[in-house]
């Protein structure tokens, strides 16, 4: 037993001493793997505002010529007088003033009764003028009315009339021709009141006054002594007594002052002009026929026409509202349709010019006027 034993121990070690051990393989390295940092987060910076893109000069456009009426006589052409184009552009496109083409026709009654001829225009004639002014829209405006529309465009009826009665008439005159437009259509009238103290004067002044406070008779200045014009050869003292004294009369009997001065006899001269708007005169006239009246726009002549002779030229006057002018009653109701076409044609000549207009005004006027109303 202990002889197998040991052989197979000698067997066993024999095989062990033959055997060859692989040789052990030397570690790897350790490899060491660099990972990507994480990305920075940049500092906030601030944010440049982008550059405004430059500004772009706006042209204004060219204006528009006044509009010229087809129906004035050869030689008068309609003049201007307001000075500021942006005031101008504003008076005549704001909301709530007269719109373009807005028109007054001021009439010149000196005589009612008998036969027409001159001056003079019969009853039955009156009437039917009267009525076809009605008939055609046309509305009777004050003193104050008509000055406020040709300075500044204030609202009036597109179709407007001056009904304006030269020198004294009695109460009686005013109740049988005027009285009854004035309650039918509510037409107030316009007199041309001269100021001598004479008994033609002391007889007409107790029912003008009644009339003046009733408020549909207007009563203005028509010159004191009257006869005697303020033509070019008139004094500069006769002319200031003529002016001066017409306020100061008309503040005595009618507790007012004047607005307008009738010229009398329609003569006037540089001087004249000159020194009724100096005393504060808004509006004259004369008694050239030579159209109807718009704001910023009055029909005039620059030189006088030989066929006319008795027409005084008024553009060299320098001062359009005191020079206006006036039909004459015989004539009036024929120049009707003329008036209403004349304020058709201006109505339509600014409407194509409307959008020139308002670019030139918000380019130019805005910053300074204030936005159209």
């Amino acid at each position: 037993m202990t002889s197998k034993f040991n052989s197979f121990r000698v067997l066993l070690l024999l095989l062990l001493a033959g055997c060859t051990l692989a040789p052990t393989q030397p570690a790897l390295p350790m490899q060491t793997v660099t990972l990507p940092l994480p990305a920075e987060t940049p500092s906030a910076m601030p944010t440049a505002s982008p550059e405004p893109p430059p500004t772009q000069t706006r042209t204004p456009p060219a204006l528009p010529a006044p509009y010229q009426s087809s129906f004035l006589y050869a030689g008068d052409s309609a003049h201007t007088y307001v000075s500021e184009t942006c005031q101008y552009l504003k008076d005549r496109w704001s909301t709530g003033n007269a719109s373009p083409g807005t028109v007054v026709m001021v009439i010149m009654f000196h005589a009612i009764g008998g036969e027409t001829s001159g001056d003079r225009i019969a009853e039955a004639d009156f009437r039917l003028l009267m009525q076809a002014l009605q008939d055609q829209g046309f509305e009777a405006i004050t003193t104050a009315q008509l000055a406020d529309f040709m300075e500044h465009n204030a609202f009036i009826p597109p179709r407007s009339v001056v009904l304006l009665v030269d020198d004294r008439k009695t109460g009686l005159y005013y109740e049988t021709f005027f009285r009854e437009y004035q309650q039918a259509w509510g037409w107030p009238v316009v007199n041309a009141w001269i100021s001598l103290d004479d008994s033609i004067g002391r007889a007409a002044l107790p029912d003008n006054v009644v009339l003046e406070n009733e408020g549909w008779v207007d009563h203005q200045a028509h010159g004191v002594v009257h006869n005697i014009t303020m033509g070019p050869e008139a004094s500069e003292a006769y002319i200031t007594s003529e002016l001066q004294g017409s306020i100061d009369a008309l503040q005595a009997k009618f507790n007012k002052t004047p607005q307008m001065i009738i010229w009398p006899g329609g003569n006037f001269s540089l001087r004249a002009v000159q020194i009724a708007r100096e005393l504060g005169y808004r509006l004259g006239f004369t008694v050239n026929p030579r159209g109807p009246l718009m704001y910023n726009w009055v029909p005039l002549a620059d030189s006088l026409d030989p066929q006319r002779p008795t027409w005084w030229a008024e553009g060299g006057m320098g001062d359009p509202l005191l020079v206006l002018p006036r039909y004459w009653a015989p004539d009036a109701r024929r120049h009707i349709g003329n008036v209403i076409e004349a304020g058709s044609q201006a109505a339509a000549y600014a409407q194509a010019s409307r959008s020139l207009e308002l670019d030139y005004y918000d380019i130019v006027c805005a910053a300074q006027y204030g936005a159209l109303p």
